[in-house]
Formats: structure tokens, C-alpha cells, sequence
């Protein structure tokens, strides 16, 4: 006996169709309705007929759509997976690294299976969180993911569901605990029958219709977003979430979707016995997402801090246009305020949003492991007019460079697939919905909108070509390659630094010092007893460090140390031992 349910406040009669057979519902509390059915187990086909429509539709929290979005759903049983990491007691997010990747490019393949095969590569790199771009069922063959709409289903693109447990059990076993990117800003544009059932939307987004989180029957609505979080780290042993976007969230009432979250997901934790994290991307530069409840904050545990980002890539690049002007104004003197207070715009205005943006950060009060620094990430190359990473901008030298400065900063370190070896593929962006019309209207917006960014008249690729997917796959012959590989043992021996000198993963802001030199291209990062010293420019520089060295424990290019004096050629880095330090 299988019992099928399935909220729909605002209907009459619901039906339920079994293997092509409907069976009448009972009405429940709340606007549920429900149906007990025999022979009806693990792999039945299923849908909901609404009032007298004899359209079937599949299931809102449906655990499995084997012939895409628009089909029947399939009951799907979570305990028949056969899980290896009892032994599994979790990955916190202080103090460790995490790597973002999409499994559709991440591999030739582009499956879980073929991504757990590169496992080792990522175990040996030294990073601890593996962060999987969003995994959810979505119409048609290709995607990033965000334009997901069966919610509670992995998509069949990959594998399916059981293919993803094995992607997080062989995770475990590595050592690798798994980050999981999920939206809940939006559905996307193809196969989204939420308003079909009940209130789900209110209104939208620039990126579709968004949740009802505060009106009328919001409640089960919220509980749609939340349950669905509690499902990937407890049914998929998933270890933390990525929040998408939470600046687009609209939710007015006086306990935020967020801070309920952050509850239901603490209790979880307790449960299990093993962390679980939040981590939110969010436009707003408020440091209030990341503090604690009892200080009231909303309790999650981390989030992606843009402006670092964009200061280090102003910096390296040169670039100015769009959101980059004031970051590339600010210069050098913007990179040292955003390592050691996050954001640049703290309450000032942002020339790019034309207004007043953000709030000053306590930095004595939040550790700078809530905040994530990195380089390089999805949007940033893929948001760009010809998805090209910046291997095509900057010398193996700047790359390196960029890399000291995030794997040597109090933040919590990300690097983006690929990145640790320089990669050249370029990471475009892609979709592939079987309509059309909404083909055109996706090449078309995203065409403005690279325009709107700054790209004016940049030819881009066709985001429906498979030609842009398939040159977005990592080729995996280059690590071997120079000056890829050189580039690729730098980024383990910056890891590996990282975890043998606490003075590198401290967190605690206020003890960042940041020397820069507009004129020569130096920066010189304190930590502790530890000297950052980067040389951004073109000519050799030699940098007295205010204290006798002691040693040279990491460069990347050769440098020589003579009293407190230390001379680096151009583009390279060195990470200096002060004497005083030396036991």
C-alpha cells in the first residue's frame, strides 16, 4: 500500500492517476489531499488530475521524473539505496576549501558516475567541500541548473537519484564532504505546474515566477522550500547547501524563510549528529545573513562575498566596466579595505546600482570563515559575454598571484573547476528547452543582459548550440601540460600551506594588516608572523618587510630574502617567515 499525497488548497476534487488509473482523493486538514494505494510501489508511474481537467500533472515534490519535467512521476523509495559512509561524521565549513563544479561539464561524460572518477584528483588537490551546481529535474537535455522546476527530483541528465547518492557516498569515503546549490528564488520557464496545484507564486523575479512566502496560504508554501532543503541533507547525506540569490526572496514576514531555515536545519544537525551549513549568495552586503540568531541574525553559516571577488579581479584585469567601475577606481587601497572588512560598499554608493548599498561589517564580532573569497566562480566567468575564465586574460604569474591572496586570506577559500590548473576551455553559458520560442527568448535576454553588464555588442555564443556546451567541458589532458601543471602544484602547495600555518586559516579579521604600493603593484598581506608578499606589476620589486626573515616557505617564482629585504621578480608571490617567529 503506497499513500499519495499532495497540497492543492483551492480545488474541489483531485485524483490521482495510478499505472493510468485514477483514483479519488480525500480531502485532509490544511488543503491536503490524500489516497491509499495497493500495488503501487517503488518505480509506479503516477500523476494528479485537478477538478475536471484530465491533463495529468506531475507531482510537486515528486522524487523522480524518468521521462523529463512534463511526465508522470515515479515513486521513488529512499531506503532501498545501500549507503557506505556510516562511518561518515561530516565537514564543517571553518578552517576548510571548497570546489564548485557542474557535473554535466565537469567530465566528457558529464554523469555522476564519470564525475566520481575524477575524485581522487580533487582528494589530492586538497580540497574538503565539493560544491555541485543546482542537480534538480529540468526541462530538456542541458542546463546550469537554475532553470529547475522539479524541485525534490534529480534530473535524469545526470543519472537520476540513486546516481547522485553514489556521486555523495564515494564523496565521503574520499574524504570530501558535498555542497548541493539550490534555488528556491524561482522556477524556471518550462514544466513549473506549482500554480496549477495551489498559491505557490507571488509575482517574480528577473528570473521567473517567486515564491508566496508571506501572503495568504504561505505557510505550506514555505514549508515546500524548507522541506526540500531538509530532504538533500537528509535523504542524500548532502553536507551543506547553497542558497541561490537570497537577496531575491520576498518575504515580509517578521521570521524570515531564512532564520525558520537556519532552525529546521539546526534541529536536523542535532539529529544526525554530523554539521550541516548554509551558505547564501546574496546581493545585499549585509552582514546580518551570517549573524548568529541570538545576536539577531538569520544563523546561517556562511556567504559569498562578491565584492572580494570583484576587487582582486579588478585588480588583476584591469577591467572597468559595469559593476567592476568602482572596484577598478578603488584599486589596490579597495583590495586591502575588502580583506579586512569583506564588502566595499559598506552604506556608499555604488555607481553601477546608482544608490547607497550595504552595511558596515562588526568585524570583531564575525569571523571572516563565514564569508567565501574566491577568484573565480560560475557566474563570474559564465556571466560573461564569451564565458571565458581568466587564463585568457592574465599570465600563469597573475594567476598565481590571485590565488596567494585568496588561500592566504581569513576567508573560507573556492575555487572554480578547472581553475587550479589555469584551464583554457572556456565555462559559457548553455540551455536547451524544447520550445522553440522559448529557445529565442533565452538567446535574446541573455544577449541584453550581457549588454546591461557592460559586454555592449560582444558577439555571444548561442546558448542553445551544443556546440557552447560541449566547448565548456574541462579537457582533462592539459593538467600535465605546462604551464598548467606548474600552475596546478602551486594550488596544492597553497592549500597544503594553509593547513599547516594557523596564522593563515585565522579568521578574525582585525588582526588583517594590508600593505599595498599603487605605484610598484605590491601587496603585502600580514598573518600573523606570516608576510603575503605579491608583485602584481611588470618590473622586479624588492620590499623591505619591517622585520628580519626567517624563511621563504613558499614562492612562486625564484625570490631571496637578505635581512628584512625581499626581492621578487615580476608576477610572482612569496610567502615569508618573519625571524622572530622562526622555532
Amino acid at each position: 500500500m503506497t499513500e499519495f499525497s499532495v497540497w492543492a488548497p483551492q480545488h474541489d476534487r483531485v485524483r490521482v492517476l495510478v499505472n493510468g488509473t485514477p483514483h479519488l482523493m480525500s480531502p485532509d486538514a490544511g488543503g491536503w489531499w490524500r489516497a491509499s494505494v495497493e500495488d503501487a510501489g517503488p518505480g509506479t508511474a503516477y500523476a494528479f488530475l485537478l477538478g475536471d481537467d484530465e491533463t495529468p500533472l506531475p507531482d510537486p515534490r515528486s522524487r523522480r521524473q524518468p521521462t523529463g519535467v512534463h511526465g508522470a512521476s515515479q515513486v521513488y523509495d529512499d531506503s532501498a539505496f545501500f549507503w557506505t559512509d556510516q562511518s561518515w561524521t561530516g565537514r564543517q565549513l571553518p578552517g576548510n576549501v571548497l570546489y564548485e563544479l557542474h557535473i554535466g561539464t565537469f567530465t566528457p561524460d558529464g554523469t555522476f558516475d564519470s564525475a566520481i572518477e575524477r575524485l581522487d584528483h580533487l582528494a589530492d588537490l586538497g580540497v574538503d567541500l565539493v560544491e555541485v551546481l543546482p542537480v534538480n529535474a529540468v526541462d530538456g537535455p542541458r542546463n546550469w541548473g537554475y532553470d529547475g522546476v522539479g524541485w525534490y527530483a534529480v534530473t535524469e541528465n545526470y543519472g537520476g537519484p540513486d546516481a547522485f547518492k553514489r556521486f555523495v557516498d564515494a564523496c565521503h569515503a574520499r574524504g570530501l564532504g558535498v555542497v548541493l546549490d539550490v534555488v528556491h528564488n524561482h522556477v524556471g520557464p518550462s514544466g513549473a505546474y506549482l500554480d496549477r496545484f495551489g498559491p505557490y507564486f507571488a509575482g517574480g523575479n528577473i528570473w521567473g515566477p517567486s515564491l508566496n512566502l508571506d501572503g495568504a496560504h504561505s505557510e505550506h508554501v514555505r514549508r515546500y522550500a524548507i522541506d526540500n532543503a531538509l530532504m538533500w541533507l537528509r535523504d542524500f547525506h548532502v553536507d551543506a547547501l547553497r542558497l541561490d540569490a537570497v537577496h531575491a526572496l520576498r518575504d515580509s514576514r517578521a521570521t524570515h524563510l531564512l532564520a525558520q531555515m537556519s532552525v529546521d536545519v539546526e534541529s536536523l544537525s542535532t539529529h544526525l549528529g554530523r554539521p550541516l551549513s548554509l551558505i547564501a549568495e546574496s546581493d545585499l552586503n549585509d552582514a546580518r545573513l551570517v549573524t548568529a540568531r541570538e545576536a539577531g541574525g538569520y544563523g546561517l553559516h556562511a556567504q559569498w562575498a562578491d565584492d572580494i571577488h570583484h576587487s582582486l579581479h579588478a585588480v588583476l584585469t584591469g577591467e572597468s566596466q559595469g559593476y567592476y567601475a568602482d572596484f577598478a577606481t578603488a584599486g589596490l587601497a579597495g583590495l586591502a579595505h575588502v580583506f579586512t572588512r569583506v564588502f566595499l560598499h559598506e552604506g556608499t554608493w555604488s555607481s553601477f546600482r546608482q544608490r547607497m548599498h550595504g552595511a558596515p561589517v562588526d568585524t570583531r564580532r564575525i569571523p571572516g570563515h563565514r564569508y567565501l573569497a574566491y577568484l573565480q566562480n560560475h557566474d563570474q566567468i559564465g556571466n560573461r559575454a564569451t564565458g571565458d575564465r581568466l587564463t585568457e586574460t592574465l599570465s600563469p604569474g597573475l594567476l598565481a598571484c590571485g590565488a596567494a591572496l585568496v588561500f592566504c586570506s581569513p576567508f573560507t577559500p573556492m575555487l572554480f573547476m578547472g581553475e587550479e590548473w589555469g584551464a583554457r576551455t572556456p565555462w559559457q553559458f548553455f540551455s536547451h528547452f524544447p520550445d522553440p520560442a522559448l529557445r529565442e527568448a533565452v538567446r535574446a535576454g541573455r544577449t541584453a543582459e550581457f549588454a546591461e553588464h557592460g559586454w555592449g555588442d560582444a558577439e555571444v555564443p548561442d546558448p542553445n548550440a551544443e556546440s557552447t556546451f560541449l566547448d565548456s567541458k574541462l579537457d582533462w589532458s592539459e593538467p600535465s601540460d605546462e604551464p598548467h601543471a606548474t600552475l596546478l602544484r602551486v594550488h596544492r602547495e597553497l592549500i597544503a600551506l594553509r593547513k599547516a600555518w594557523p596564522e593563515l586559516s585565522n579568521p578574525w579579521l582585525d588582526e588583517v594588516d594590508v600593505d599595498v604600493d599603487e605605484a610598484a603593484r605590491t601587496v603585502v598581506l600580514h598573518r600573523g608572523g606570516l608576510r603575503v608578499v605579491c608583485n602584481l606589476g611588470a618590473e622586479p620589486v624588492t620590499l623591505a618587510l619591517g622585520a628580519p626573515i626567517g624563511r621563504i616557505l613558499l614562492a612562486s617564482e625564484p625570490a631571496a630574502g637578505e635581512d628584512d629585504a625581499l626581492a621578487l621578480l615580476p608576477e610572482s608571490f612569496a610567502v615569508v617567515q618573519l625571524a622572530a617567529t622562526v622555532g
